[in-house]
């Protein structure tokens, strides 16, 4: 058991009613899960208030409030106590109640729109490569070293967060790498984290649903380098326009990288095919099984970090050569009949538009290329037209069907997306809400040597329709759909 006035360090206190002196046992911010002698803290979220559930959550055997407005009624026996802020005092309080596992590792955070699973998972392969125990916090999984836990969100909950990290201090893990998302970022989640270094990918299109503006987005995202200490560095990459805004007003050591601009990590694509690519990094080549500049990216940004964490740079790029493709990252099959499907999580205009143009650089242009794509429901509306556009722009056939449509009817985000093609690219749409169909009709249009992109899940193996999950996994449903085709 913990003592409440022990979590309670760095938190900004408002008020206290009743005593900081308690031994208490866990922290919840969901009151489902409360049990004797637990704190309760009442989030603001953007579906339900926290505050709604104090008396449910005392009534279950809360003994501790934290709050940013204190009930007209006050219970006996509890404590309440009364923050600026609830997001902020639950990042603390969970650092605390598992005494600051962040600085007892070395963890690095990596944020931006696009890129920050693959960067994170690959250089959790690649220090597993060089012996060391690693963990991995990612929109695909959690990875306490070799034991893997389910993901749910790309930047868990304060309490989760530390919990894990906790494990990973018990399992003498030494590195972690962390995706850290905008929604994680404003919603205080990573405030009490201490991190050894930061990356900044690249900044386009996303979350708009979320952050009334770009520039919010944009300024959410330059906070978390605004918060590294002196002791990190802060690796950005500089052909983005907003990389070197990133750096603005960080305490960390700044660093570049880039393949178009001066930096201190630079490199050049020498070889771009479909079985990999061929770069020179800081002056010395290596082979990599990854492909496109969008990887080229990537790759650089993973050598810049296991330089900077102390790893020497020939054998960062000896294991750089080993490194595998994530998963639902450009991953792909090539079917009997000689067929090509690629997998790709692209679900933002700039993904989808880096993946289209890795595709079309390697292909011969006498093959079709088929993509099949959709956009999220209950999501920013604004980019479906744009990423329908971006898709006829540069494919020769496009079938639009339902991505995760949750709580919208799929035919309605379709609808939003054909508004995005330009008269010239009609010839080159179907519509399908069925995206099993859409995926089977792909297959069927395909002819060998075709390629064929499934774009915008990825990873994911559901779809979420009208609130429930199903079954879905992109990867399996091509594969059994073209070895069907063959019989």
């Amino acid at each position: 058991m913990s003592i409440l006035k022990d979590i309670l360090y760095k938190v900004a206190i408002e008020s206290v009613t009743g005593s900081t002196e308690i031994a208490i046992n866990q922290l919840h911010f969901d009151s489902r899960k409360i049990e004797a002698n637990d704190v309760f803290v009442a989030i603001r979220g953007s579906i339900s208030d926290g505050h709604d559930f104090i008396e449910k959550a005392i009534g279950l055997g809360a003994t501790v409030v934290i709050c940013d407005t204190l009930p007209e009624s006050l219970t006996n026996g509890v404590t309440y106590v009364c923050v600026k802020d609830t997001n902020s005092a639950m990042a603390f309080m969970a650092a605390n109640y598992y005494d600051n596992p962040s600085q007892k590792l070395k963890l690095v955070g990596i944020t931006g729109t696009n890129g920050k699973t693959t960067i994170a998972s690959l250089l959790y392969q690649l220090f597993k490569k060089a012996g060391f125990k690693v963990g991995l916090l990612s929109t695909v999984k959690i990875l306490v070293d070799e034991v893997e836990h389910k993901a749910t969100h790309t930047t868990p909950d304060s309490i989760t967060i530390n919990y894990f990290l906790n494990e990973m201090i018990e399992a003498d893990v030494e590195y972690c790498f962390m995706e850290v998302s905008s929604h994680g970022i404003h919603q205080k989640r990573t405030e009490a984290l201490h991190f050894r270094g930061g990356i900044f990918t690249n900044l386009s299109h996303d979350h708009l649903d979320y952050h009334p503006t770009f520039a919010e987005y944009r300024d959410v995202k330059k906070s978390f380098f605004d918060h590294l200490p002196n002791t990190a560095f802060a690796l950005t990459n500089s052909d983005d326009k907003n990389g070197p805004v990133m750096l603005q007003n960080t305490a960390a050591r700044k660093l570049t990288y880039a393949l178009k601009t001066y930096a201190d990590y630079k490199a050049q694509i020498l070889e771009n095919q479909l079985s990999g690519l061929l770069l020179k990094i800081n002056g010395n080549e290596v082979w990599v099984k990854l492909i496109g500049t969008f990887n080229a990216y990537n790759l650089l940004a993973i050598y810049g970090t296991a330089v900077e964490l102390g790893l020497e740079s020939f054998e960062v790029l000896r294991l750089m050569s080993e490194l595998e493709s994530v998963s639902g990252r450009f991953q792909y099959i090539v079917s009997n009949s000689n067929i090509t499907a690629i997998i790709d999580y692209a679900h933002t205009p700039d993904a989808l538009e880096n993946v289209l143009n890795t595709i079309n650089d390697v292909r011969t242009k006498n093959e079709q290329l088929i993509t099949v794509v959709g956009c999220g429901g209950n999501r920013d509306t604004a980019k479906r037209p744009v990423m329908a556009n971006i898709a006829t722009e540069l494919s020769d056939k496009v079938i639009l069907t339902s991505d995760n449509p949750r709580n919208e009817e799929p035919e309605a985000i379709i609808h939003e997306m054909e508004k995005g093609v330009q008269a010239q690219n009609f010839k080159k749409i179907m519509s399908i809400t069925d995206r099993f169909q859409a995926i089977k009709t792909a297959c069927q249009l395909a002819q060998p040597n075709d390629i064929i992109l499934i774009a915008g899940k990825g990873h994911e193996t559901y779809q979420e329709i009208k609130g429930v999950r199903h079954d879905f996994d992109d990867m399996k449903n091509v594969k059994e759909i073209l070895d069907q085709l063959l019989k």
